[in-house]
């Protein structure tokens, strides 16, 4: 019975926390769109910047535009991804559509600099704070991941596709200035919705492979304060092939630390193989650094 109360208590609990993120989410996007994007004819990327250009360009409210535009991927997401993700994506959606009729967000600024910079950035942060709510206000990705699946091809260089077209058209139907001008409020965006998805603290997943390991050991854990985990392992190099077992060491730090781990390790061993890779999230394990 206390076990049904705890998961009942923390999916209250995601519940509200992804309420809160998509909420936040619809207007941080709805005050990018109206009080920087729309007043100065300025597109995004994505679904979003197909319903931009299509509003600058004829009498359909942006409101009804982000609605139609987004149904083909709200579907698509129901079969790519899943129900649960096809119904909050489409609450999110339906509720950016309501707050940009119902709630009027004053114009900003006039600079295009400060349009395409700021306007990017709230709108990214928006995207990303529905993302990290479980839904997207932008269907794009679902196309996606869609294709990619079909053709074999990654999601980025799909989505770099479908915005060079985007802002193509946009370079034809508005001017080369808006399209570039667009371009810039495109990667604000995407620089800022990465930046909440993955958080302030950027970590690196680090292996290292030294005759040396126990000593690397004892310094990542005493002078990193980080923890680690250990493989044993069996590798060969050079012409013949030369087979040799020892440990592979795995850990997890910030960016802030990669220099001085670098350092450390030189010390310790100078030869020692490092690999060095980009992790775009954690959970749980000795994530968090410990006092020393």
């Amino acid at each position: 019975m206390q076990l049904n109360q705890y998961k009942q208590q923390v999916n209250y609990k995601l519940l509200i926390m992804d309420s809160f993120f998509i909420i936040s989410g619809i207007f941080l996007a709805a005050f990018a769109l109206e009080s920087f994007l729309l007043p100065n004819k300025f597109i995004d990327g994505g679904a979003t910047g197909i319903s931009l250009l299509i509003a600058e360009t004829s009498a359909i409210p942006l409101y009804v535009l982000i609605l139609i535009v987004n149904v083909p991927f709200v579907m698509l997401g129901y079969h790519v991804i899943g129900k649960v993700f096809a119904f909050k994506t489409a609450l999110a959606i339906s509720g950016l559509a309501l707050v940009l009729l119902l709630v009027d967000f004053p114009e900003i600024t006039q600079d295009k600099l400060l349009v395409a910079v700021f306007g990017g950035f709230f709108l990214g942060a928006g995207i990303g704070l529905s993302v990290r709510g479980g839904s997207v206000l932008d269907g794009t990705e679902v196309l996606a991941i869609f294709l990619s699946r079909k053709i074999g091809t990654t999601i980025g260089d799909i989505i770099i596709l479908i915005n060079i077209l985007v802002f193509l058209a946009a370079a034809y139907l508005l001017s080369i200035e808006t399209a570039l001008y667009s371009m810039l409020t495109y990667l604000s965006a995407s620089k800022t919705l990465d930046f909440v998805i993955e958080g302030i603290e950027e970590y690196t997943g680090v292996t290292i492979v030294s005759d040396a390991s126990e000593a690397i050991r004892l310094m990542i854990i005493e002078k990193l304060g980080r923890g680690l985990t250990i493989y044993k392992a069996k590798g060969g190099y050079g012409r013949h092939g030369i087979h040799k077992e020892y440990d592979v060491i795995y850990t997890v730090i910030t960016r802030l630390e990669i220099r001085r781990l670098t350092i450390e390790i030189s010390k310790i061993d100078s030869k020692a193989f490092v690999v060095m890779g980009k992790i775009n999230d954690t959970r749980g394990g000795m994530i968090k650094k410990r006092s020393l």
